[in-house]
């Protein structure tokens, strides 16, 4: 790669610039203004899934939460993960990509508004009312169908790989708007958007087969670990939403305490287990492991949002308005916990080439923590103590990661042979 498409040019205006690609390897990679600014939209998205989530959890509807929330989830980190491995590769900085970014932000705003509408025809049972939502997925997408296009026109290196990446994203996109313009009923809707998930999930599959695409090790982990942040943000927002209540009829009384304290030690135990891990060192050493770090991360992002919504739970609980009591709202939130967690662990040991034994013990006592937890809200425990036992958990793990060592973490990788 050339040192002149490696970082920006000087200039106050951003002329058009040749897409070649950006050196995989370029040093003090960061990410950029615009990605900061893009991740801004998908606060929005997650605060509106995990809201509604919450209210259909507290009604009592779980299949209509989790399939809500699943299929919003999915669109959101989806088209997020596109835009970031993009950008690390081939982000020019000019005008024409600050503008196309522009149109997939404007597509996740509309895309957020639309969740609603889905969650509401869930619980109608009436099929799926996702044409709000499939619109401006639809939008962010034929905006980086732009981008891949633009690629192909100008960097002879990258053009199979670019084609392959339009061509799948062409094909998913007609398949999206003949979903939303068809009405299927439920199980029909199901099968299709399986199919469609087929086509959005292989296509980088075969794309990167052929001809890899210089994207930088750093530079994601950096993207992930943003909007990590991102999404942990919603579980501090439900750790306000659950005390409120708690306050507004006790005024700050021990359960609004207890609650505090082990609403921000849950949110602060998942954000220290996520960065006791490194990511960008692991990514680096081999590359073979993008595919299992980038696709299972949507479990950690999901899981992450779904805790914020089930602190929500607990305020509804808490306010008479819920339909479901104190142990469906610790499950709300120690389940998601026990998502993140696996899903967490899982890609760390996919990305060290080996299941580590110690990395297995520390997940089973922190499974087992969550599971005293739930069996306690059974027997009418308060629910400040179940969330109390909840917040645990990551802490089991960023206590065992701290003390085995990132030295240990990264042995399995050293032992195995380097690739660029």
């Amino acid at each position: 790669m050339s040192a002149d498409v490696a970082a920006p040019p000087p200039l106050a205006i951003r002329r058009v610039r040749r897409m070649l690609g950006r050196d995989p390897h370029e040093g003090g990679r960061a990410a950029t203004p615009l990605e900061l600014l893009f991740d801004l939209a998908f606060v929005a998205a997650f605060g509106i899934a995990g809201n509604e989530m919450a209210h259909a959890l507290a009604e009592g509807h779980v299949a209509v939460a989790i399939g809500g929330f699943a299929f919003g989830v999915f669109a959101i980190t989806w088209a997020w993960i596109n835009f970031s491995w993009f950008a690390s590769a081939f982000d020019t900085d000019d005008w024409v990509y600050r503008l196309t970014t522009m149109v997939q932000m404007v597509g996740v705003v509309v895309l957020a508004l639309g969740l609603s509408d889905v969650f509401h025809s869930l619980e109608e049972g009436h099929g799926v009312d996702n044409a709000v939502l499939v619109a401006g997925y639809v939008v962010m997408r034929v905006a980086m169908l732009a981008q891949w296009l633009r690629l192909a026109a100008q960097s002879p290196e990258h053009r199979l790989a670019a084609l392959t990446y339009a061509t799948a994203i062409a094909i998913a996109q007609v398949g999206w708007v003949a979903l939303a313009v068809a009405h299927l009923e439920l199980l029909p809707t199901i099968a299709v958007a399986g199919l469609l998930y087929v086509v959005e999930l292989g296509g980088p599959v075969v794309a990167e087969r052929r001809t890899p695409t210089p994207w930088h090790a750093h530079h994601i982990a950096e993207r992930y670990g943003l909007l990590a942040i991102i999404a942990l943000g919603e579980g501090v927002l439900g750790t306000v939403a659950a005390v409120q209540p708690v306050i507004a009829e006790q005024g700050w009384s021990t359960d609004a305490i207890v609650l505090v304290a082990a609403g921000v030690a849950l949110t602060f135990g998942m954000w220290w287990a996520y960065f006791a891990i490194p990511f960008g060192d692991l990514l680096h050493r081999d590359r073979r492991g993008s595919f299992a770090f980038g696709y299972l991360h949507i479990l950690v992002f999901a899981g992450i949002a779904a805790v914020g919504a089930g602190l929500h739970v607990g305020a509804y609980v808490v306010e008479g308005s819920a339909s479901v009591g104190f142990s469906e709202a610790a499950r709300a939130v120690a389940i998601p916990v026990a998502v993140y967690l696996v899903a967490l662990v899982g890609i760390a040991d996919i990305l060290a080439g080996r299941v580590r034994p110690g990395h297995l013990a520390l997940l089973v006592a922190a499974i087992a923590a969550l599971v005293v937890a739930v069996l306690l809200s059974d027997t009418g425990s308060p629910f400040a103590l179940d969330i109390a036992l909840v917040a645990a958990a990551p802490w089991i793990l960023v206590v065992g990661l701290e003390v085995l060592g990132r030295r240990q973490q990264e042995q399995p990788v050293l032992d195995r042979p380097h690739t660029a």
